[in-house]
């Protein structure tokens, strides 16, 4: 790893060391992600070296060309964010919307959704705590500062669109849709206990 390096010209050695920085603080890269591409990119062409680096920290790094993301995982729960009740919500419901809209867009579109569509699915599982504006801003910030979502504008507007990234994948593992509106039932349940 040392020689792979050493034999990077300085720019690309700044770009190796940024981009480790970016994985180690985001967990998520997204091909799609304007703020991603370049180091997305770069992961991909000095990927083997990005290994040996992650895996004498203790992460293992996964790149799904296909999906055109990468998630870097460790193998201590010592860097694992704990999401709250709400944000857990949030998300499966965002992987839910990804699933529905991936149905009827093209491969080379991007999965669009509006603020609203996560209030009105939130609103459908009929839980007895309403969601409210400040928790739904605070949890959209989250996700997207780990490049889960992107959106531009306010949003803290129904109308504001989000971009719901192919990294969510990586983030919600489940293939089987049902597994995830199980996973939103049960944690929903656990509110009335």
């Amino acid at each position: 790893m040392l020689d792979a390096l050493e034999k990077m010209t300085v720019t690309q050695q700044t770009q190796f060391r940024d981009t480790a920085n970016k994985l180690l603080a985001c967990t998520y890269l997204s091909r799609d992600k304007k703020d991603n591409k370049e180091s997305y990119y770069f992961l991909m062409s000095y990927k083997e070296v990005f290994d040996e680096f992650f895996r004498i920290l203790g992460y293992e790094l996964t790149l799904d060309i296909q999906l055109g993301a990468v998630e870097l995982t460790g193998a201590t729960p010592l860097n694992t964010l704990k999401l709250r009740r709400d944000e857990s919500i949030i998300l499966l419901i965002l992987r839910l919307l990804y699933h529905e809209k991936a149905k009827d867009t093209s491969l080379n579109e991007n999965i669009v959704c509006n603020v609203s569509d996560i209030h009105q699915k939130y609103d459908m599982l009929e839980i007895k705590k309403k969601l409210n504006k400040t928790d739904l801003v605070s949890a959209v910030r989250l996700f997207r500062r780990y490049n889960l979502i992107d959106y531009i504008g306010d949003v803290s507007s129904s109308t504001t669109k989000i971009v719901i990234l192919p990294t969510i994948l990586l983030a919600i593992k489940s293939e089987d849709v049902t597994e995830v509106f199980n996973t939103i039932q049960r944690i929903s349940q656990e509110e009335v206990k």
